[in-house]
């Protein structure tokens, strides 16, 4: 897929950040048309404004993606409307930084639980099926999971949960479409590391990690969603992180961690998103 013009794209978390930069980069290549989904209408109507394009269809939707009737019920009106989807990018998603113990098992655990991993594999589950009909299509699901679906880290327990789930879950969808021969479904399952889009104000970046730009990011995804690639890791040191985990006995892995790369410490003073 060398561009994604003509292309119908969903995007959850669209009101701002990321999201809105898949939106912008969906516009730019001329997309036929995209629905932004996003908690925060106001952001939403703002995001639509901005976007409007005489060559792109823009559709919004408020859904809190937690929830699986409006997913339900949203994913049919899209069907209805434009037939389906080309691109689903599974980009919403909110944390928690406290201790595990500190957690409200609804607000925070239920919560962070929908919104990571249960929206995606909901609306995911609702728009698949017409993709799979369509063997002279070319489609792509794009979940963005965390590095903190590779690495465990205090202050961040259910939230890592929830993208270890998601990175799980993601990938083993890419097998089981490859060995049911749909291979015209590509899924990629992106672990990135801090991204500035305020959703992490507070933490501190890593040796040789720093805290990455969502332009930065977005493009990097955009490019790997293009090729089909299955998987993306950002920066480099989560590659390296991800098989010293795999090769080292567990106390000398948190001593590197904690001590050299300062992972362990970075959400001591986290603040994040009201």
């Amino acid at each position: 897929m060398k561009t994604v013009k003509g292309k119908r794209i969903l995007i959850t978390g669209a009101a701002m950040g990321m999201g809105k930069i898949y939106a912008e980069l969906s516009v730019q290549e001329k997309a036929s048309a995209i629905v932004l989904w996003d908690l925060n209408s106001e952001a939403l109507s703002l995001a639509a404004k901005e976007l409007k394009s005489d060559t792109t269809k823009i559709l919004t939707e408020v859904i809190d993606v937690s929830d699986l009737e409006k997913i339900r019920q949203a994913s049919s009106k899209i069907e209805s409307e434009l037939g389906g989807i080309d691109i689903i990018i599974n980009n919403a998603g909110i944390v928690r930084g406290k201790y595990f113990w500190e957690h409200d098992p609804k607000s925070d655990i239920e919560k962070t639980m929908s919104v990571n991993v249960l929206g995606p594999m909901y609306l995911t589950r609702f728009l698949l099926p017409k993709m799979l009909s369509d063997q002279s299509g070319d489609f792509r699901i794009v979940n963005i999971s965390s590095a903190a679906g590779l690495i465990s880290n205090p202050k961040m327990s259910v939230y890592c949960a929830s993208k270890w789930a998601e990175t799980g879950w993601s990938d083993s969808l890419r097998l089981e479409l490859l060995q049911s021969g749909f291979d015209h479904v590509k899924v990629t399952t992106v672990n990135p590391a801090y991204i500035s889009t305020g959703m992490f104000e507070g933490v501190k970046g890593m040796l040789f990690t720093p805290i990455l730009s969502p332009k930065y990011v977005t493009s990097k995804v955009w490019n790997a969603m293009k090729k089909g690639k299955p998987r993306l890791l950002l920066p480099w040191t989560i590659y390296l992180s991800n098989a010293l985990k795999g090769i080292l006995p567990i106390s000398v892995f948190d001593w590197l961690a904690d001590k050299i790369f300062g992972v362990y410490n970075t959400m001591e003073n986290f603040k994040g998103r009201s």
